[in-house]
């Protein structure tokens, strides 16, 4: 998978309606995380960095490269970024379901997550990690793994989010580096 855009500025600012706050979906370490919709109609998510953050252009970028090496259907599916006027901003689809902790730890909510899809959650979950330990190309370690970076979409299924504090196994790379001089 490649990452499929370079959003300008004026794409994300009038896709979220220049960052209104009813289009806020929550807040993270690397900052804001803003509802957007494209001009063709796709709705996003639009990470942006908080100048209060204490995460810098190296998790920006490491999201960045990451996507472009990882495709997965319980993965988080990055669209795009924008780095113009000093900003850092990453896009991602939108999960209209919001994050696994909206629903366990609250207990009115906690009534949707019946035992099945519970199961289906875990298996979903495992598979994502599955993939990032064992099938992926790199062994990726997220780093990060937690109820709040388990997003779910429209059918309620999960998708690990979140790879500003990953790990690549950098033996593998080198290895695979090497095999390509001899």
């Amino acid at each position: 998978m490649t990452v499929e855009a370079v959003f300008s500025y004026a794409d994300i600012d009038e896709a979220t309606n220049k960052f209104a706050f009813e289009n806020k979906l929550g807040e993270g370490g690397y900052g804001p995380v803003y509802k957007g919709i494209l001009a063709n109609g796709e709705e996003i998510a639009v990470k942006k960095h908080s100048k209060a953050s204490t995460r810098g252009f190296e998790e920006f970028k490491n999201e960045v490269t990451l996507a472009a090496k990882l495709q997965h259907v319980n993965l988080v599916r990055v669209l795009g970024f924008c780095i113009e006027r000093n900003e850092q901003m990453l896009t991602y689809e939108h999960m209209p379901n919001k994050s696994l902790d909206f629903y366990l730890f609250d207990l009115a909510r906690q009534s949707r997550l019946d035992w099945r899809k519970r199961v289906d959650i875990i298996e979903g979950i495992t598979q994502g990690h599955l993939y990032l330990q064992e099938y992926s190309r790199f062994t990726i370690i997220h780093r990060d793994l937690k109820a709040c970076n388990i997003l779910l979409d429209i059918e309620m299924k999960p998708k690990i989010s979140d790879f500003g504090m990953a790990k690549i196994n950098m033996k593998q790379i080198q290895a695979e580096l090497l095999e390509h001089v001899k």
